[in-house]
């Protein structure tokens, strides 16, 4: 079975720490669970392995139940060391306070009990982290499959990945594309929104942020103020209300939308949002192409294969800790600037043979940018650049 890098890596902490607790964020269907199902038969230890998917958010003393249950698996182990891993932790109410009460506990009379949290939901597990955990846990991040990973899991082509995206868990389907699409569909997406958003999150408009989710998946790669969304939306609400359910969908791992670069806070956050999927699977299951009558169009592929880079920058910038924004003065443009430490890259997609434009000269001559960088048949291939790791630019 395939291996994530980050197998490896909480291996050595919990070799390397005597107590601690690992919080795992990410999409739906990413592989937390497999990951931690790996990790446990690795380990020399005895463990609990529970669910919260199916427990009412109010029944709070579920999680002391199942932490009980682990400090007597413990004793009866007569182990040094337990390890505690609990899926879907933020459908439970005040869990943060809980673990922390739990936690603390076991830290007064020395209960060696190593804490794996998983969750979906990376806006509510920030939230529980940041107000009762401080200092307590240590977060990793696992984002969409990359195009190497789903190249040696699955023996995909560029193109491939591309079009099909990395969930791994599709990845069997595709030679079935009708049915492919409607497992993206019903098991991802509706899923995701549903029971990451909805159910967690209160939306008073809940058919317009699926609304928008569409339009944005639509004008993916491509800039659109949010007047603009009102005039496409059929329910408009207000700038804040779609400004706020684009930040929810960003945050389940769906779509973003990326800000202008600029000198200051201020004008990054005033500027029109550049549509972005995490995974260009949620573009292409709402498509009415299939695989091969989008490869023939030159135009839809370019675009395709954009949205495809940009997925690959947002999903390692929330790993790698860089910036993604965009760049736009009039009718110059620059497709993807990243930023880290004071460290500024231009980046600009060219799925054909075209060179770079203008939007470049004038960004450089304004900016004067760490590095330029043109991925395309005329500078790096696009094929490649899906390849390396971005933060490896700076």
């Amino acid at each position: 079975m395939f291996e994530r890098p980050h197998l490896q890596v909480l291996i050595r902490r919990i070799q390397e720490e005597r107590k601690f607790i690992q919080v795992l964020t990410g999409p739906r269907q990413v592989g937390k669970t497999t990951l931690v199902t790996q990790l446990v038969k690795k380990m020399a230890l005895p463990d609990l392995f529970e669910s919260a998917d199916a427990i009412p958010s109010a029944n709070t003393t579920w999680i002391e139940q199942i932490w009980e249950t682990a400090r007597l698996k413990m004793q009866q182990a007569n182990s040094p060391a337990f390890l505690l891993v609990i899926d879907e932790i933020q459908k439970i109410d005040n869990w943060s306070e809980v673990v922390k009460r739990l936690w603390d506990e076991d830290t007064r009379k020395a209960v060696n009990i190593k804490v794996i949290l998983l969750g979906s939901s990376r806006l509510l597990m920030q939230r529980g982290l940041s107000e009762s955990l401080a200092g307590r846990f240590e977060s990793t991040y696992l984002g969409h499959w990359s195009f190497p990973e789903m190249q040696a899991a699955f023996g995909w082509s560029a193109d491939q990945y591309a079009w099909f995206g990395g969930y791994p868990g599709s990845a069997t389907l595709i030679e079935d594309e009708e049915r492919w699409k409607q497992y993206i569909s019903h098991s991802l997406i509706e899923t995701s929104i549903s029971k990451d958003i909805l159910m967690l999150t209160r939306v008073d408009k809940p058919a317009l942020l699926k609304r928008l989710f569409e339009i944005g998946c639509l004008y993916s790669g491509q800039i659109l103020s949010y007047t603009k969304m009102q005039g496409q939306l059929q329910d408009a609400g207000n700038t804040t209300t779609l400004s706020h359910y684009l930040d929810l969908l960003n945050t389940a791992g769906l779509l973003g939308g990326i800000e202008a670069y600029a000198a200051d806070i201020v004008r990054k956050r005033a500027s029109s949002p550049k549509f972005q999927v995490h995974n260009t699977a949620l573009i292409s299951a709402q498509r009415a192409e299939l695989f091969r009558e989008i490869r023939g169009d030159a135009t839809m592929w370019g675009r395709i294969v954009e949205s495809s880079a940009g997925a690959h920058l947002v999903n390692h910038a929330l790993t790698e800790n860089f910036n993604v924004h965009y760049w736009r003065h009039r009718d110059a443009e620059v497709d993807f600037v990243i930023e880290k430490r004071g460290k500024v890259i231009g980046i600009e997609i060219k799925s054909g043979g075209d060179v770079a434009t203008s939007g470049m000269e004038q960004f450089k001559k304004q900016f004067h940018p760490h590095k330029i960088l043109l991925v395309g048949k005329a500078g790096l291939p696009w094929e490649e650049f899906l390849s390396i790791n971005p933060a490896s630019l700076f």
